[in-house]
């Protein structure tokens, strides 16, 4: 009975020991990639409000067994995890190898379809941007396009082109990512009004490649920033808008720099020290607001000097387009993350958590895509 008893202690430590290494191993056939950010959240779910579970670092390997609409799932300390599938760089290959797909497509189509129909056509004008099954970027990846591939256009949705892929189907890109890319007057003309509806907000090439921006989510760890009602925390909000604002700040080639990756106290020197350690283009710090009059309501751009103004009025401009909460203009006011950073710098305040309309709104997806749509094309138009 003795001998029984420890085969059965022997057989659970085995099948307790397998099950860290097993998994590990059944990613033997799945894709390996790279970390390419400072700092990678891994959350328990595919989605920006699933917990925090840990981070990776750049240069991470990471080994993936599982995708959903942009996330990959993968290992961490033995349990299954996810992480955002734009900050991976595939290992295999070079990124443009890594989706032959797209590359091949692309290059096919002028010969298929010389002429420009229409709708008029597009030539992308980032180093790289995704293709997506719709227009949003929390619609999923279908492929990739590059720097001067051009397409021809079928609709338009907001700030999204829907284009035709050489392969007979077709995908949606960010408009602000790609220029007009009619060759004659006449296509010009007739392409002028849909592309230009698209290109809301982009006066520009629609690129942020070579420029580094610093987001700094306020409040985290031990400072809560306002309580909203329902006893919401101002940081809590502010970490989930900021995903999707260095989502699409990345989709349209900056490099980004974030002051805080999770919910830790980081003070307001140390935010200043990390901006300025780096050739900083602009600093954006995100917060959302509170007041005890319960109507007051809006969103509110802050400077500190007159070398930020032009940065506060492009983003108050875009922002007062975008979003669906009132703008309440800019204003200078000393804020001491403000006072310290040497980059052009503002302080967004995105809506009051205090108000049970503005907290209804700033809390879901859709609002905080639009915040990040609005600071990448104000973005846009400033530094180019």
């Amino acid at each position: 009975m003795e001998k029984k008893t420890k085969k059965i202690y022997l057989l659970a430590a085995i099948l307790f020991i397998l099950s860290f290494f097993l998994p590990n191993a059944s990613l033997a056939n799945g894709d390996s990639y790279e970390v390419s950010s400072a700092v990678l959240n891994i959350r328990s779910e595919p989605s920006n409000d699933a917990s925090l579970v840990g981070q990776f670092t750049k240069g991470d390997k990471v080994n993936a067994f599982d995708e959903q609409h942009g996330w990959v799932q993968t290992y961490y300390g033995g349990e299954p995890v996810w992480v955002a599938k734009h900050h991976l760089i595939s290992t295999g290959d070079s990124s443009q190898e890594a989706a032959p797909a797209a590359e091949e497509t692309v290059n096919e189509e002028p010969a298929a379809e010389p002429a420009v129909n229409s709708s008029g056509s597009v030539t992308v004008s980032a180093d790289s941007i995704y293709v997506r099954s719709g227009p949003s970027t929390s619609d999923i990846i279908i492929s990739y396009a590059y720097q001067g591939d051009s397409f021809d256009v079928n609709a338009a949705s907001g700030d999204w082109i829907e284009i035709s892929l050489g392969n007979g189907e077709t995908g949606w890109i960010a408009s602000w990512l790609t220029t007009d890319g009619s060759s004659n007057e006449e296509a010009t003309e007739n392409t002028a009004p849909t592309v230009e509806a698209a290109q809301t907000q982009s006066s520009s090439s629609g690129s942020l490649s070579g420029h580094t921006i610093v987001i700094d989510p306020g409040h985290g760890g031990k400072d809560p920033g306002a309580i909203g009602l329902n006893n919401i925390y101002e940081k809590d909000v502010v970490t989930s808008t900021a995903d999707y604002v260095v989502q699409q700040l990345e989709e349209a080639g900056a490099n980004v720099i974030v002051t805080r990756n999770g919910d830790y106290f980081v003070s307001l020197d140390e935010r200043a020290r990390i901006s300025n350690s780096y050739n900083t283009d602009a600093f954006i710090s995100l917060h959302y607001d509170s007041f005890s009059a319960v109507p007051v309501s809006g969103v509110t751009t802050y400077y500190n000097s007159d070398s930020d103004t032009a940065l506060a009025s492009s983003l108050n401009s875009t922002l007062s387009s975008t979003v669906s909460l009132p703008s309440r203009g800019t204003q200078q006011a000393g804020y001491k993350v403000l006072e310290n950073t040497n980059a052009p710098s503002v302080l967004i305040e995105l809506g009051y958590i205090t108000n049970p309309h503005d907290l209804t709104v700033v809390q879901t997806g859709d609002y905080q895509s639009s915040v990040a749509r609005a600071i990448t094309n104000g973005l846009i138009n400033h530094l180019n």
